[in-house]
């Protein structure tokens, strides 16, 4: 494909999408526009991870021929999101002796802190895991917060709080194998709550303070803003198919029914109202425990004004807002494609945010957010991903 296109997958468990968009010049900006899209029905995964390679490359196939045929021509390479239950976040902290004679913090002093960060996560938490994005959340310099970068600053002694993203690395093996047998090489993998967040979420919410809740059909994925910065990125096995299963086996119909009644497309009224809310009722405080007990562990809850935005498929649950502002004691809305890049597109809805968040990255469109600037690093058929400097 020519360099003014990028192609974007994103593999989840009921439905695989893939975008395609072709870089537009406005003044001195590259304006992604969407061209080209391809869906199909996913199978062979369970919690976003691969059970059944043949039946995962099948149904990516058909989505990558989708958008191929949309737009005339074939893809070779594509931004990759990650997602499902093998992603998660650890954060880690370490200091360093500024090592210049004049105690000016130079950039090989963040390369030391990044290095001595990731030396200090624990075993535990690193076991089988690959890091998809390294971004510092905090700086001190002498033991006093700096805001932006330390660097031509002096003092003698410099600390950083770094958040690490990381997935399972037979995951992310497992989605380039079958990308790559299909005869498309992987250009960059970044985590899917990050990709979508570039649509869904303004400027002013990530730096009031934010969680982005989706809610997939086995999954549940968040990520936390706060000062513009990402501070974690989680993903829980559980997701709205619970409350489709809930509502068949409640009220003794179909799923395809059940699944209806979830999302209101069936009048409640034609089954007992009272029990469908409480069967609702139950599942989703169970999913807002799990949140609830995520701020409390990294000390958020209650304290994020700009409170809980919701995507994905179980997003369109019958009253969903209500129930999230009673439980969690937050503010609470439905995510809305917020990009003012998306200004000139047309976004099906924001289930293909991921998709275009990674257009946009590989276009270089969010090259003014710090924290997205990176590199990629290939060594035997893995990917490495480290950001190249992070500024809060």
């Amino acid at each position: 494909m020519s360099r003014n296109f990028v192609a974007s997958i994103d593999i989840g468990t009921q439905f695989i999408r893939v975008g395609v968009a072709e870089s537009l010049i406005e003044g001195e900006r590259p304006v992604p526009k969407m061209i080209g899209f391809g869906l199909s029905e996913s199978r062979g995964l369970r919690h976003g991870c691969i059970t059944e390679k043949e039946a995962v490359s099948k149904c990516v196939g058909k989505a990558l021929r989708a958008a191929e045929k949309s737009i005339g021509s074939k893809i070779k390479e594509v931004m990759l999101s990650v997602g499902s239950t093998g992603l998660g976040s650890v954060s880690s902290s370490a200091e360093v002796i500024i090592s210049r004679a004049d105690l000016e913090v130079g950039e090989i002093d963040l390369e030391k802190l990044i290095t001595e960060c990731q030396n200090n996560i624990p075993s535990s938490a690193s076991l089988n895991r690959e890091i998809l994005h390294t971004i510092p959340i905090s700086y001190k310099l002498d033991g006093k917060t700096v805001i932006g970068s330390p660097i031509g600053m002096k003092g003698s002694k410099l600390e950083m709080k770094c958040l690490f993203v990381t997935v399972l690395e037979k995951h992310l093996n497992d989605l380039m194998k079958v990308l790559e047998e299909l005869g498309v090489d992987v250009i960059d993998a970044v985590a899917n709550p990050i990709a979508s967040s570039l649509i869904l979420l303004s400027k002013q919410q990530k730096r009031a303070g934010c969680i982005l809740i989706n809610i997939g059909g086995e999954t549940l994925s968040t990520v936390i803003y706060e000062n513009n910065i990402p501070i974690s990125v989680e993903v829980f096995p559980t997701g709205s198919n619970n409350i489709t299963n809930d509502i068949a086996l409640g009220l003794k119909i179909s799923l395809d029914e059940a699944e209806h009644v979830k999302l209101g497309a069936l009048t409640i009224a034609t089954y007992p109202r009272k029990k469908v809310e409480e069967i609702i009722e139950a599942r989703l405080e169970d999913i807002f425990d799990t949140i609830e007990s995520h701020l409390k562990k990294i000390g958020r809850n209650g304290i994020l004004p700009a409170g809980i935005i919701f995507t994905g498929g179980g997003s369109g649950i019958v009253d969903i807002e209500n129930f999230a502002k009673t439980f969690l004691k937050l503010p609470a809305k439905i995510g809305t494609i917020s990009n003012e890049n998306t200004k000139n597109n047309v976004i099906k809805d924001s289930s293909w945010s991921a998709v275009y968040g990674l257009c946009l990255l590989g276009l270089g469109a969010q090259d003014q957010e710090p924290y997205l600037k990176y590199f990629v690093k290939k060594t035997t058929g893995k990917i490495r991903i480290f950001f190249k400097q992070f500024w809060p």
